[in-house]
């Protein structure tokens, strides 16, 4: 049986939490979370960790070099370094609007990444 002490991150409160996993990396419990969302965090974080993407794409054309874009859903916390190679692979073209898809399905999981402001 393994512990690992988190600081949860869903409200502002800022919960220590403690999972303990089996050795099958399952979680058994979770303890120390003061509302349901700390829960679900401490289970998603420790079998499947997720984060949003931010980063700036090269701009062609435009009044700045970049644009800043994310990832429109989270990312699988493994890909993120194979995602950022991805995106430093690509220049777009101006003009840029917020919300524009500047990488589609990004490395097939389905997510794609938007610009956040304008070029």
């Amino acid at each position: 049986m393994a512990k690992k002490d988190l600081v949860c991150v869903s409200c502002p409160i800022g919960c220590a939490i403690t999972v303990e996993l089996n050795d099958a990396g399952e979680v058994v419990s979770v303890t120390g979370n003061t509302c349901k969302r700390g829960e679900s965090y401490a289970r998603q974080e420790c079998t499947h960790p997720e984060r949003m993407l931010c980063t700036t794409v090269k701009v062609e054309g435009g009044r700045l070099p970049v644009v800043p874009v994310k990832s429109a859903s989270p990312v699988p916390k493994e890909l993120l370094f194979a995602c950022m190679q991805e995106i430093n692979q690509i220049t777009v073209q101006a003009p840029v609007k917020i919300g524009d898809v500047v990488l589609k399905n990004i490395l097939n999981t389905g997510i794609d990444i938007v610009a956040t402001n304008e070029a």
